[in-house]
């Protein structure tokens, strides 16, 4: 088969690479379209090749323009252009797999041109696009979801949230998410993030309302305040305001207790701030799956999370799970954490294993591919 791998934002870029690569390995040709690469970014394409295909002008502009509204604003409008107007060469083939849909209003134009030449797949890494966080980006998502022949969902709650939608159950595949694994980081990242001088949590990756900062700020905050000794690392790019969480924390006469690495990150810096780290603190308020978290189930460390999403499914020796939003139980299994090294190390190995257990990109593939036999036969039905 021949495969266009669709992500225009590479909002996804790890769990590109690892799919494409794996279904390249299958047989399939491979090509993964997105904007033109950044410094940040860490994808090596193997098997399959990578194309700058969409924001060319919107990153161009980047350096100039910021991430703000006005940014923002150029990066919709270049995408529009592009869709309503680029060349559908790059893709053309058998398959048309949308990781993302970035721009709704934008992405309906492109689906209405591709219908009737190639079948079209869409993973739905999250039921409610952008958790919610999307305003206009996302407005008129759920309508784009009937275009596509098939569907692909990571698990049964997305799944059972698209049914409730209205969406056929023949059409919806389940493809596991595999763990992940970051590039390695550089001596000048391991020098670059302080060496740990107390037990360490770690808050990573886009800082976003809906992952639950600011619940997270209140828990370490009650924590100090009882004595306990540890630090809280934040490192990753503020998508709101966090000035507030800092200040209260720097305010309080903790900030010598406080790491900040706020920007874009490479995954070799990340790679250093979850070596150092002891616990890794997961406190969204919704998510359906989260590669963050299976980013970091190789390093060991003990991790706490909501009950959301995917959360509510892992074992409770791998993760201590608290309701999501209630930052009073969060703040217990922090302190049930702090205060016992051993139960901090068993659950750092419980991860590990089980990481280890869970399947791998070969499998993730082959489901995919079941996927992709499944569109086929639907988009030679309606043509």
């Amino acid at each position: 088969m021949k495969v266009a791998m669709i992500d225009p934002s590479l909002f996804t870029a790890r769990y590109d690479d690892g799919l494409c690569e794996a279904i390249a390995a299958r047989g399939h040709d491979v090509t993964l379209l997105g904007r033109p690469m950044r410094s940040t970014d860490a994808i090596v394409p193997k098997r399959y090749r990578y194309e700058a295909r969409f924001f060319s002008i919107g990153e161009r502009l980047r350096p100039l323009l910021g991430e703000g509204k006005i940014g923002q604003a150029a990066k919709a409008l270049d995408y529009a252009i592009d869709v309503r107007v680029g060349s559908l060469k790059a893709l053309a083939g058998d398959i048309a797999h949308f990781q993302w849909l970035p721009f709704a209003p934008a992405d309906a134009r492109l689906l209405r041109r591709l219908r009737d030449r190639v079948a079209l797949v869409h993973t739905v890494h999250n039921a409610q696009p952008f958790h919610g966080d999307s305003n206009a980006q996302g407005r008129g998502y759920g309508a784009l979801l009937t275009q596509f022949d098939t569907l692909i969902v990571h698990g049964e709650q997305t799944r059972d949230a698209l049914l409730a939608q209205g969406l056929e159950e023949e059409r919806i595949h389940i493809v596991q998410h595999p763990p992940m694994r970051l590039r390695e980081a550089a001596a000048e990242d391991v020098a670059a993030v302080p060496k740990p001088n107390c037990p360490r949590i770690l808050f990573f990756g886009t800082i976003r309302p809906y992952k639950g900062l600011d619940l997270l700020v209140q828990a370490c905050l009650t924590l100090w305040r009882e004595g306990l000794d540890f630090e809280l690392a934040i490192s990753g790019k503020p998508f709101m305001p966090v000035e507030a969480f800092l200040g209260a924390i720097q305010g309080g006469g903790l900030g010598d207790r406080l790491i900040t690495d706020l920007g874009f990150l490479t995954e070799h810096r990340l790679d250093a701030h979850l070596r150092a780290a002891d616990i890794l603190a997961f406190p969204y308020r919704a998510i359906d799956s989260s590669g963050a978290f299976l980013s970091a189930l190789r390093y060991g460390a003990a991790m706490v999370t909501s009950d959301a999403g995917m959360f509510g499914e892992i074992p409770q020796d791998v993760a201590s799970r608290f309701p999501a939003g209630d930052a009073q139980a969060l703040t217990e299994k922090l302190r049930s954490l702090l205060l016992d090294e051993g139960l901090r190390e068993a659950r750092g190995r419980a991860a590990l294993a089980y990481g280890a257990a869970m399947d791998g990109w070969d499998r993730a593939a082959e489901q995919t591919e079941h996927a992709y036999l499944d569109a086929i036969a639907r988009f030679e039905a309606r043509i």
